[in-house]
């Protein structure tokens, strides 16, 4: 599964064109990045930049936006609505898929450190990076906003994470940048079948993480030493959630609006749930919900199978079912189209099935039959596991609901999902093994008439392979697993089936052969070229690739002679 960032940097220009163009038009400039969004606002003076990638191309894409504003955003001259710090005012960083909050506060730091160094920007960490707790908070870290900088700049208590911590031409011209890892926002609104804005409102209230307002037996609201109101949860309350209630004319119905902060911690489905429980207390009826803006595609998968589970059916379905569930059991399209490609930021980007994967059977056999190398047989290795985890994922569907598999309901559905789960993984490798063998072919055409030309050539083509290698080592080192769970269904499951978990069983060894033949002859090519990039990793990765080679065969095995056996005597008896 590939990995991919978010990053939004706000810059402090709404107003100009050509400055928002100039400064957005870096982010096309780094291979693998997405430009998704560009929402300049003239009354505010600032601009919401949204992009995604692989977590290196959005560093170094970030970087760039944050160079290019800092070039041309004077902010001794700028003037807007919207609390400011510097010509890039925040940059955080965002996990969306396969990546931790861990390696964004790592990428944010980085990123934070090369401004500093680099462009000699003051740099400020803030909410999941931050150095300090008080410094979580960005309304602290911008406190008096660039204004205040001149005063600040030179202190300890304000002395930036990175770069120069004094108030000259430069950090005049520049002010300050926030940097940030934050979770992924959502903008979720949900309807009701009402006017009324008080029982919105009420709902609000339950779910919200503020909570409401303590009131004493007379109603009146209890206050703290400081006069503040002393705040209790609600039955329902959601952490990392905000939410008010409204009306909205267009649609001649209240609604409950919500802000998921950080849907790592609450997701949409939870938020929906929550509003239903506390509608039905009043009276009241959700109708469905509606989506503001994008959404990670794993937050609706775990929507999707939430409500796959509730209703006892199987999670361990395409991809495609368990959004479609989701859209259909949180009413998505109540107010308008809701479609995936729109709506999902991965979707959007077009970062989820590759060149190959997306092709028919006939073309992909078509090219593959080419004199083209690539694709080739990593490919196809990735294309056998594929089948494979889809089979066991089949066997696993064909035996939940079964009175004769009753007791094994749950761990049937559990191989069904955990099938589906590899069978995604393997697709990606399809195009991931095309992909890296491209990049090792691209570094065999660089320059090589000087010394230095040859070697910087040689240490390229040595890091190509390298990574070339890491794709068919990934799929090996899966077989293994896939082949228990096959061989687990094939014992436990749908009897009538058992000729399908033996087929799963052998496409998966061949999967793993075919991935290990592609290992030796990828680390073979290493063998004269500089290995100084990463020392010992021929010798490590042979020892995996042996290893998982070993098991699989053992597995395999043993899975063969056991399906052979039930097949032959079933049809003696």
């Amino acid at each position: 599964m590939k990995k991919l960032v978010e990053c939004v940097p706000n810059i402090s220009e709404g107003r100009d064109p050509a400055i928002i163009e100039a400064v957005t038009s870096v982010v096309g400039e780094v291979a693998g990045v997405h430009l998704l969004d560009v929402d300049p606002g003239a009354d505010t003076n600032r601009t919401v930049i949204t992009f995604i990638g692989d977590p290196e191309g959005v560093a170094e894409a970030a970087f760039r936006v944050v160079k290019r504003a800092a070039e041309l955003i004077d902010m001794s001259k700028q003037k807007g609505a919207h609390p400011r710090h510097g010509a890039t005012d925040v940059c955080p960083f965002v996990p969306v898929r396969g990546v931790s909050m861990e390696e964004c506060v790592e990428i944010a730091r980085k990123v934070g450190q090369r401004i500093g160094a680099e462009l000699q920007v003051p740099v400020y960490l803030y909410e999941e990076a931050a150095s300090s707790k008080e410094r979580r908070n960005l309304a602290f870290v911008r406190k008096g906003e660039y204004e205040a900088l001149s005063e600040k700049l030179g202190t300890d208590k304000w002395k930036p994470d990175f770069g120069p911590n004094e108030w000259n031409e430069n950090t005049k011209r520049s002010g300050a940048t926030n940097v940030s890892a934050r979770g992924f926002l959502v903008a979720y609104n949900v309807n009701l079948n009402t006017r009324n804005k008080s029982i919105g409102s009420q709902i609000a209230l339950d779910i919200k993480e503020a909570g409401r307002a303590q009131r004493d037996a007379k109603g009146v609201i209890v206050r703290d030493a400081k006069k503040k109101p002393v705040m209790v949860p609600g039955p329902y309350k959601l952490d990392a959630c905000k939410a008010v209630g409204w009306v909205i004319e267009e649609y001649d119905k209240a609604q409950v609006s919500i802000n998921l902060v950080n849907t790592a911690i609450t997701k949409p489905h939870q938020a929906f749930d929550a509003c239903s429980a506390s509608a039905q207390d009043r009276g009241a009826r959700v109708t469905g919900s509606e989506l503001v803006g994008l959404i990670p595609e794993g937050d609706l998968l775990a929507a999707g199978k939430h409500y796959l589970k509730k209703a006892g059916q199987s999670a361990g379905v395409p991809r495609k079912m368990i959004l479609e569930t989701a859209i259909q059991s949180m009413g998505l399209r109540e107010l308008g189209p809701f479609d995936p490609a729109d709506k999902v930021i991965e979707y959007q980007a077009g970062l989820v099935d590759g060149t190959l994967v997306s092709m028919t059977n006939r073309e992909f056999v078509d090219v593959l039959s080419t004199d083209s190398p690539a694709p080739g047989g990593g490919s196809v290795a990735a294309l056998c596991a594929a089948q494979a985890a889809a089979l066991t994922a089949m066997v696993g569907n064909l035996s939940v609901g079964k009175k004769k598999y009753a007791k094994v309901q749950d761990r049937v559905k559990e191989i069904a999902e955990l099938g589906q789960d590899l069978k995604d993984f393997f697709l990606a490798a399809i195009d991931d093994d095309t992909n890296s063998f491209n990049v090792v072919m691209d570094c065999f055409g660089l320059p090589k008439k000087t010394d230095a030309q040859k070697k910087a050539r040689d240490l390229a083509i040595a890091e190509a392979t390298r990574g070339a290698t890491r794709v068919p080592l990934s799929v090996l080192e899966k077989v293994p697993g896939l082949l228990k769970l096959a061989t687990e269904i094939g014992e436990i499951g749908n009897a009538a089936s058992l000729s399908d978990a033996g087929v799963a069983v052998l496409t998966a060894l061949a999967g793993a052969e075919g991935a290990y033949y592609n290992v030796l002859i990828n680390l073979d090519g290493l063998k004269e070229l500089d290995q100084s990039g990463e020392p010992g990793f021929l010798e490590e990765t042979l020892g995996r690739a042996k290893n998982a080679m070993a098991e699989s065969e053992t597995l395999a095995a043993e899975s063969r002679k056991a399906v052979r056996t039930k097949l032959e005597q079933a049809l003696e008896s």
